[in-house]
């Protein structure tokens, strides 16, 4: 009898519904028997022992259900080694609840944050296979996550219906887009909706080359602007700070957001109408797109053959179009980053879009 651990952990996204049917879908096929047992909100549940036993019937009709079943929650990876409020050995109850399920192996569903802690519990000895989840797709080692696609075709849909109100009116249109530390959504969301003007972390911007940009458009008689910016975007001058002093500027910024931040240092150049727009949540919301529903199925499916074949303490990733395995130890602690050269980046200039640069 092999018996399996599915957790989901950290922010939800599009298709991790999608992606446990795979697992389970492949589980199902490679194996006679098969217990699968469903941790509940993530490490938490592994920690408390809160999970239920998964049937088949739990697989079907979920792969275009959006959000989590087992639901999830965020367990920082640097607060690990810390008891919790009750004084708790987190790591230790993880391998206490694994031990007693008398499970063969723990498939992870998560980001960064999450397959570091699927590494450490690795490297204390359980079998762990992860699957690499963010919308942000700065999971290190994998040239696709899912989620991201899904996250991308919600920030387009919004670029796409401002374009029109934007036109209308002749206004400057800032659409503030998730992405922290990384730039990928902004990017391809902004390529993909006809942004003027897209903002990433990766690439601190001039406000004196957002503004030129968009004046450039008004005198080619175009009236409107749409300026895609990353949450996590910064101007060059908190960039150049020391790494604590940056931190201290972003923490402390009067403003609620860096959308905010735009229009109010864009009105010291133009007397245009500035609007802001913010998709925020939705960007994780709605059902899996298409190519994530088949990106998660394939992942599932390597997962099942990696506990077929006994290939633990890997992470399943995408690579030159196709499914393969790393260790978790090569991708946990590490982003993948947009470079200012990447390919995408370089032919979104030809193109004629500014990077504030």
């Amino acid at each position: 009898m092999l018996r399996v651990g599915l957790l989901t952990s950290g922010g939800d996204c599009q298709a991790l519904n999608a992606t446990m049917r795979g697992v389970a879908k492949g589980l199902y096929e490679l194996f006679d028997e098969v217990e699968i047992y469903g941790f509940l909100n993530g490490y938490k549940g592994l920690m408390r022992a809160q999970y239920i036993k998964m049937m088949p019937d739990d697989f079907s009709g979920i792969m275009t259900k959006g959000g989590t079943i087992l639901g999830s929650s965020r367990q920082p990876f640097k607060l690990m080694g810390e008891p919790t409020e009750d004084g708790l050995d987190k790591v230790k109850s993880m391998k206490d609840t694994y031990k007693k399920l008398k499970l063969d192996c723990l498939c992870v569903l998560g980001g960064n944050g999450s397959q570091k802690t699927a590494n450490l519990l690795s490297e204390e000895g359980l079998n762990v296979i992860g699957l690499p989840k963010t919308i942000d797709n700065d999971l290190w080692g994998t040239d696709m996550t899912f989620g991201f696609q899904s996250a991308v075709d919600v920030a387009t849909q919004t670029i796409d219906c401002i374009h029109t109100t934007a036109a209308s009116h002749n206004r400057i249109f800032i659409v503030e887009i998730m992405g922290h530390k990384v730039g990928w959504i902004t990017l391809h969301a902004g390529i993909a909706g006809g942004a003027d003007v897209i903002l990433i972390p990766e690439i601190p911007y001039d406000i004196k080359k957002v503004y030129e940009a968009i004046d450039k458009r008004t005198k080619n008689n175009k009236g409107f602007t749409i300026v895609a910016v990353a949450e996590g975007a910064i101007s060059k001058e908190v960039a150049e700070l020391p790494k604590k002093k940056r931190k201290e500027a972003i923490a402390n910024s009067p403003y609620p957001s860096v959308a905010y931040e735009m229009a109010d240092k864009l009105k010291e150049f133009t007397t245009q109408d500035i609007r802001i727009a913010i998709p925020g949540h939705t960007q994780r919301g709605g059902s899996p797109c298409p190519y994530d529903r088949v990106i998660s199925s394939r992942f599932g499916a390597k997962a099942a053959e990696l506990i077929k074949a006994k290939d633990f303490g890997k992470l399943v990733v995408f690579k030159d179009n196709k499914v393969t395995a790393i260790p978790l130890s090569e991708s946990a602690g590490k982003l993948k980053y947009v470079s200012p050269d990447d390919d995408t980046v370089l032919a979104a200039k030809t193109l004629g879009i500014s990077f504030g640069d």
